[in-house]
């Protein structure tokens, strides 16, 4: 059996190193037209996952609502890894006022539930300044906000439970709009 890589490049750099900026630096870098709103996350790993995602895909932040974990909270920092310094976060009590605050400010909102009225997270075109509703681990995004979206999407599910990670869901959906919108935006180390 031949190697893979043979007669391809073999001298390459894996990256193994976080950029080198401060949080102030951080804030001051373009950021994507996208937030996440994570509606009563009972996993402060799965919130410390989003925060990460969220660095990754530079987006403009995260709305913690009801019972999500929010820092200071040794959990979700360690699963963030630090990125809890990085991405703008702001909490709210109920997730119907984080999304009244969106909407008061133009930013379109759509959740992400399996429902009968939703439709693909892959066949649509993203609003530039869009929002993504993220449910509870066990009950999903509550009726009360599905009704005040702007639209629901769901990835589809091929296998025996009805839904995937909430982490997960988040960068699919995630890297989906920046794939949509076109982003090629690199890294600033």
């Amino acid at each position: 059996m031949k190697p893979v890589r043979e007669g391809k490049e073999t001298e390459f750099e894996v990256r193994t190193f976080d950029a080198k900026m401060s949080p102030d630096e951080y804030r001051s870098l373009p950021k994507n037209p996208l937030y996440f709103i994570l509606d009563n996350l009972r996993s402060a790993f799965n919130v410390g996952s989003i925060f990460r995602i969220g660095d990754i895909l530079r987006i403009q932040g995260l709305l913690l609502c009801g019972c999500t974990a929010a820092p200071p909270n040794q959990r979700l920092r360690k699963t963030s890894m630090g990125t809890v310094d990085y991405v703008q976060w702001r909490y709210f009590q109920k997730t119907i006022d984080a999304v009244d605050h969106l909407h008061e400010t133009g930013v379109a909102v759509w959740a992400a539930e399996t429902t009968s009225a939703s439709k693909r997270y892959n066949g649509l075109a993203y609003p530039k300044n869009v929002a993504i509703v993220l449910g509870n681990e066990a009950l999903g995004v509550s009726k009360e906000v599905l009704k005040v979206c702007d639209e629901i999407i769901e990835i589809p599910i091929f296998g025996y439970k009805n839904s995937l990670n909430v982490a997960a869901a988040c960068a699919v959906i995630g890297f989906k709009a920046l794939e949509l919108w076109g982003n090629d935006q690199e890294r600033s180390a």
